[in-house]
């Protein structure tokens, strides 16, 4: 069954999460103030050393020579990052709270939003095989919730869909160049399509989470839904479709979002399931994009990144994999032959950087034909020079004639 709900849930399953964002704005000039402590504080997580299976399909180290992020922003609008953990030292901004006006993002009574920023931006550290795909990108938080689900149930502060809309321009307004969106919204919001469209505007590349509700008959997920924004869906290990992860004409490609490993607040590790951590896999890949083709528009690097996920079982007819599983090495990459910045609705992937080996092949191929067509003009001037002598010497001698000048 469908449900309409007037708030944004996070859509994370693990921890007992499903998160909701909020958001009042905060003076440019206003001095942060100190948030109250949180009124559940999160267990004790420990470090775990073992490299978990999105990493080892991914493989970070791989992408490193190419592109790291650095230079991008990315806002994680969610239960806020905390800036303590090692791996997101100096990774994380200040940005907003707008649970609790006057804070900066960096309190996180869930864990959701560290988690997500985590798989973004978390950088190495000897002993620790984990780490974000774009180690490198700044974090810039924008609280919205504390909301958790314990034994089935919510609980806990979020903020209204206004707010949510709010949350948005705030990210885009503070120059954040992609916006995670590890939340969902299960009615159209007026106020929150307009701030999609805001965000869209100014090209900020967008990817929200489509969606945790697959067994209760798959809700139409906004911001998932609306254009413009890359919709998310969670695969596992084996590569099919999580169970819970929602199908439909909204989920653009998917990535993984079950038994993911992510960094908690404070210090450590734990294991995480939902489409909100499924998200910040491509929010992290259009991170790599931005920095490594900073030509391309925003909508340019989100048909990058879907043109070049991996085929999935029913991947493009209604399975719940849209265009199939994130690439990233294949979306920073792969090229093609249109150019960036073509007057014209984008209906390709933009280059203006040839692969040299197609340019030498095409070199080889213009010689070959250039020589092809001198050889036969060459043959074809000869044989019809010939055929003329065989036609014209016979009757010139019958008619006694002579070149010029002879006698």
């Amino acid at each position: 069954m469908s449900r309409s709900i007037a708030r944004p849930v996070l859509a994370g399953l693990a921890a007992g999460l499903l998160t909701v964002p909020a958001l009042p704005t905060v003076a440019a000039t206003a001095r942060l103030r100190a948030a109250p402590a949180c009124a559940t504080p999160l267990a004790p997580a420990r470090p775990v050393t073992a490299a978990p299976w999105p990493q080892q399909r991914y493989d970070p180290a791989r992408l490193a020579p190419l592109a790291t992020g650095a230079g991008v922003t990315v806002a994680v609008v969610d239960s806020g990052v905390d800036r303590a953990h090692p791996q997101l030292a100096d990774r994380v901004l200040a940005g907003t709270d707008l649970l609790d006006p006057g804070g900066d993002g960096s309190r996180d009574c869930a864990g959701h939003g560290t988690g997500v920023a985590s798989i973004i931006a978390a950088t190495p550290r000897a002993g620790v095989a984990f780490q974000g795909l774009a180690p490198d990108a700044r974090i810039l938080p924008v609280r919205v919730s504390e909301q958790q689900v314990v034994q089935g149930r919510e609980s806990g502060r979020t903020v209204s869909a206004g707010e949510f809309a709010q949350a948005i321009r705030w990210a885009v307004d503070h120059d954040a160049d992609v916006v995670n969106l590890s939340v969902v919204l299960y009615a159209d919001d007026p106020e929150v399509r307009s701030a999609v469209r805001y965000a869209v505007d100014r090209d900020v590349v967008l990817v929200a989470a489509a969606g945790n509700l697959h067994d209760s008959g798959d809700p139409q997920p906004f911001p998932a839904g609306y254009d413009g924004v890359l919709g998310v869906g969670a695969i596992g290990a084996d590569g099919g479709r999580a169970t819970f992860s929602q199908t439909g004409a909204y989920v653009d490609l998917v990535a993984p979002g079950s038994e993911v490993l992510t960094a908690a607040p404070g210090a450590g590790h734990h294991q995480v399931e939902g489409t909100s951590y499924a998200a910040p896999f491509v929010a992290a890949t259009a991170a790599l994009l931005r920095q490594y083709r900073p030509e391309l528009t925003a909508a340019q690097v989100a048909e990058r990144i879907i043109a070049t996920a991996d085929p999935a079982p029913g991947a493009g007819h209604g399975g719940g994999y849209g265009a199939g599983v994130l690439n990233p090495y294949r979306a920073v990459t792969e090229t093609s032959g249109s150019r960036a910045g073509d007057p014209r609705p984008v209906t390709a992937l933009a280059d203006d950087r040839p692969d040299p080996a197609v340019l030498a092949h095409r070199a080889r191929r213009a010689t070959a034909r250039d020589r092809a067509l001198l050889v036969g003009a060459v043959v074809g001037t000869t044989a019809a020079t010939v055929v003329l002598l065989a036609l014209v010497l016979p009757r010139g001698a019958r008619r006694r004639w002579r070149p010029a000048g002879q006698a």
